[in-house]
């Protein structure tokens, strides 16, 4: 960590190395690393993963290999558990995984293997439980089984589309979790955060992103590009959300 408590942490969503230290300069506690954040994000790559973390900050890595749903075939949680070793073996201090059976319960089965694979790996690894808890039938419940399963922390929007709107559910799933650190994330603003914090939340998440002005014109180059450039971590964002932090302690 980076002398702060581990409670009522800034953590940022961050793509790029140079996010990274963005996110250090302005006082985050750490970032999760992921590539394609327009698509939820997924695991980045190897040399991005070793470019972050030699910025300084604790980089905590998401681990999900495609995009959609998190009902995963047994390839794919094979994949994601060989990632999730790659990950630590490049410096990451923790990883940020998920799964649900098709009855939307969480995946017990794979968490479990997902935990014990980072801590064999790593033994002091946090191990974050993602959004895939919003999918979940009942997220209360699922938030009640986490410290079992050995998880460190869980992001979530309460099982809304922001955290703001799911902030009572996320009230309930602070209590429900115990030991496990809950963590509020998506849509969050700097001005977000003392409702947020007011719920229990450890933590909060946010991007702090702004579109970066590379737009190209011409050619697609994808089926969701529409040449409008890509996201990079807003410096002024990352520092009010410090405050806001801050100012929440007292």
């Amino acid at each position: 960590m980076t002398g702060r408590t581990a409670t009522r942490s800034l953590e940022i969503a961050v793509t790029s190395a140079t996010g990274a230290a963005t996110a250090r300069a302005g006082g985050a506690d750490r970032v999760e690393l992921c590539s394609a954040l327009e698509l939820g994000g997924l695991t980045p790559s190897q040399g991005l993963v070793e470019a972050a973390v030699a910025t300084g900050i604790p980089v905590h890595v998401l681990v999900r290999c495609r995009p959609g749903g998190f009902v995963h075939a047994p390839d794919e949680i094979d994949l994601m558990e060989r990632e999730l070793v790659a990950v630590l073996r490049s410096g990451a201090t923790g990883v940020v995984v998920g799964a649900l059976r098709p009855d939307r319960t969480l995946d017990a089965d794979t968490l479990t293997r997902f935990v014990a694979a980072a801590r064999t790996e790593r033994p002091d690894a946090e191990v974050t439980l993602h959004r895939a808890i919003d999918h979940a039938a009942d997220p209360v419940a699922a938030a009640a089984g986490l410290a079992h399963l050995g998880f460190t922390r869980v992001l979530t929007s309460g099982g809304a589309p922001t955290a703001l709107a799911g902030a009572d559910t996320i009230a309930r799933m602070v209590t429900a979790a115990g030991p496990v650190q809950v963590m509020a994330g998506a849509g969050v603003t700097p001005a977000d955060v003392p409702v947020l914090l007011a719920t229990g939340a450890a933590a909060v998440h946010l991007s702090a992103k702004r579109l970066a002005d590379t737009a190209h014109r011409g050619v697609p180059m994808g089926a969701g590009d529409a040449g409008s450039g890509h996201f990079e971590t807003d410096a002024e964002v990352v520092r009010a959300a410090r405050a806001a932090v801050d100012r929440h302690r007292g």
